[in-house]
């Protein structure tokens, strides 16, 4: 975020980070560079749940791609009070259409020239219209007029502060002009400081609605408060419920008299936290970390760091140097100063200067300048797990809110951190257990090119169970197999190592392919009849050109002649393997000419959200186009190139297998 006008900075600054992969209105905006308009809250909720989750108030919203020709600068988001019924009008679209176009001609002038626009690390903001008095003497008559009304009435700007206060409102409300003008009702006033209190005034803000809450003064007397929202600010009425004051204690304060830490709100805490939720790994955690805390706090630098050994780890960090990262990474793990200063690893540690930071560990490492540190420790199941460090390149004083709420944020960090290192551990060894399955090189046969690719699926998903191979057969004889069994978890990537076993053992034994797929489906039966898998198998006879094949529920080969059109083969198939053992599988020939190619694939190189099944295997027929000369593993390239850039939810396995004629 660069700049930002109408919203207060504590809602603003959340935001002024967005990844541009994040499930919100202007990231959707800016990556498919098109206008989205959502009408209410019931559509955001429906159509951005973490968004609304995060801002829960009846607003509309629209954001917009700044452009200029095909590059994206940036983006442009506007609300309104909800209720604007069917949305925005041609005129009204092409308005902000047109401030798009001309804020981004601005930003290519200025990158032309060298002086490129980049945001800094805080958004600046802007008030949307400040409010003008004709002259001192008409507020006088303003609040002279409002000091005769029983009720207590107070003003606030689009920041929260003060900026008129009635005598009836200056007594309600237990304070006085001079302490309250200026400054944030909350912030003076231990009392209001509270969530529910500041999740209505938020409502007020943010949707326009008048909005209304009760709470107690130190007097206790208990009193209504409703915000009217306008464009320059919102004005609060007060009144009086109880005349006279109750003894009983405030709700302001703790048992111990303490006051209520206020930290971050409410709804900060459940953006950070349905952020988390999407995390699977270290960097993850930290990234979106840094998004949602760094520019509340005004953090420089972001650690997590674990012990080895005797020694510390960085898992991830965001900020820090890379010659910092080194420096720590390995480092011996640094021991607290004696009695002075007993070491509990449950327990945070608040350091304003690097001094308090060296009187308590004498052996610390002053990475990058920092000038003051916040050390979280990351506790699940009552076992620490590791340390978050935030550091601050100047001297940093922690107040009581500001620890009870970095506190509370290590709790939310330490879950999304397990998960994140237990998903490592999971993914790390279904990984290596499917790699070590699948063949690390296919054998040379005389007369046959072959070219096989493996694509694991995104980051963030499970293993597959994709699976190919090429067995000799005899000098002029070959088989090849390509699957997919059901799931993605190490059960999957098993079973596909036992699948592609029992194949090449039928296959070796001379079974032509129909009794092999019958074979290794009685198998799987046995062996994990809640499992089924797809699979297509064919036999090669290099000396005739031919080609028997056999299916069980598997997408149909593609061969291809140069200078001809791909040809889609009707495989007959049977059932998936697993799941009747009496099933049977029928067998097609195939006459292949020399230069011709078959293409063997999963499921992930073709299906997409929303197409035809059938119709993505057309589309791959018709890019399916092999050439004399070319080579196959060229031509595996042009084929998953389209898939390798979209975010998948599947592996892709694909074998290419060429008659090269007699030699």
């Amino acid at each position: 975020m660069v700049t930002e006008m109408g919203l207060p900075a504590p809602i603003a600054k959340v935001w002024s980070r967005i990844r541009m992969n994040d499930p919100v209105p202007i990231a959707v905006a800016v990556r498919e560079r098109r206008l989205v308009w959502l009408a209410g809250r019931e559509e955001l909720a429906r159509t951005y749940p973490a968004a609304a989750l995060a801002l829960p108030y009846h607003f509309a919203v629209a954001g917009a791609p700044i452009r200029s020709s095909d590059t994206v600068w940036g983006g442009l988001l506007l609300l309104w009070p909800s209720g604007r019924g069917r949305g925005l009008d041609q005129r009204q679209r092409d308005i902000i259409d047109g401030a798009c176009a001309r804020i981004g001609d601005l930003l290519q002038r200025t990158a032309a020239r060298g002086e490129p626009i980049t945001p800094g690390a805080q958004p600046r903001l802007l008030d949307p219209r400040p409010v003008r008095m004709a002259d001192n003497g008409a507020e006088l008559v303003a609040l002279e007029c409002l000091n005769r009304l029983p009720e207590g009435f107070f003003s606030l700007d689009v920041e929260g502060r003060v900026t008129l206060l009635t005598a009836p409102a200056a007594d309600l409300l237990d304070s006085s002009a001079a302490e309250l003008l200026g400054v944030r009702p909350w912030e003076a006033l231990p009392w209001l400081d509270d969530p529910a209190y500041e999740d209505r005034y938020r409502a007020a803000v943010v949707g326009w609605q008048i909005t209304h809450f009760t709470a107690r003064n130190p007097l206790g007397r208990l009193l209504s408060f409703t915000l009217y929202p306008g464009l320059s600010g919102i004005t609060v009425r007060v009144t009086s419920l109880t005349a006279r004051p109750d003894p009983g204690r405030t709700p302001a304060t703790g048992p111990d008299g303490e006051r209520r830490p206020r930290g971050i709100a409410l709804h900060e805490m459940l953006h950070l936290a349905t952020s988390l939720a999407r995390a699977v790994t270290a960097q993850e955690v930290v990234d979106l970390v840094s998004d949602h805390v760094m520019p509340l706090y005004n953090v420089q630098a972001l650690a997590i760091l674990t012990t080895h050994g005797g020694r510390l780890r960085v898992a991830a960090s965001h900020g820090y140097s890379r010659q910092a990262v080194e420096e720590l990474d390995g480092h011996p793990a640094i021991p607290p100063a004696p009695a002075q200063h007993p070491f509990d690893a449950a327990r945070p540690a608040f350091f304003s200067t690097w001094d308090e930071l060296r009187a308590a560990y004498p052996r610390a490492i002053r990475s990058d300048n920092m000038s003051a540190w916040a050390f979280l420790p990351l506790i699940t199941s009552a076992r620490p797990i590791g340390t978050c460090v935030l550091a601050y390149d100047r001297t940093h004083r922690f107040d009581a809110d500001e620890r009870a709420t970095l506190t509370a944020l290590s709790g939310l960090i330490a879950q999304a951190f397990e998960r994140a290192r237990l998903y490592d551990a999971k993914h790390q060894l279904a990984g290596c257990l499917q790699s070590s399955l699948l063949p690390r090189t296919l054998p040379e046969i005389p007369g046959l090119d072959v070219a096989a690719r493996y694509v694991p699926a995104m980051p963030g998903m499970d293993i597959g169970g994709d699976f190919y191979d090429l067995i000799q057969l005899s000098d002029t004889m070959a088989g090849a197999v390509i699957g997919d069994v059901q799931g993605h978890d190490v059960t999957a990537a098993a079973l596909m190592g036992q699948v592609r076993t029992a194949i090449r053992a039928y296959a070796t034994a001379g079974s032509p392919p129909g009794e092999v797929l019958a074979h290794t489906n009685r198998l799987l039966v046995e062996l994990a009849p809640d499992r089924f898998t797809s699979c297509l198998y064919l036999s090669l006879d290099l000396a005739e050109h031919t080609a028997c094949v056999a299916s069980a529920g598997h997408l149909p080969p593609l061969l291809g002649r140069p200078g001809t059109p791909a040809q889609i083969i009707d495989t007959m198939p049977g059932l998936l393997l697993g799941i009747d053992p009496e099933a049977e599988y029928a067998t097609i020939e195939l006459r292949l000419t020399p230069g011709s190619v078959l293409s063997l694939y999963t499921d992930g190189l073709i299906e997409r959200p929303g197409l035809d099944l059938g119709d993505a295997i057309t589309d791959l027929a018709e890019r399916f186009r092999p050439c004399h000369g070319q080579l196959l593993h060229d031509l595996a390239e042009s084929l998953i190139e389209a898939a390798a850039v979209e975010q998948r939810t599947d592996d892709i396995a694909v074998v290419l297998l060429r008659d090269a004629g007699s030699r």
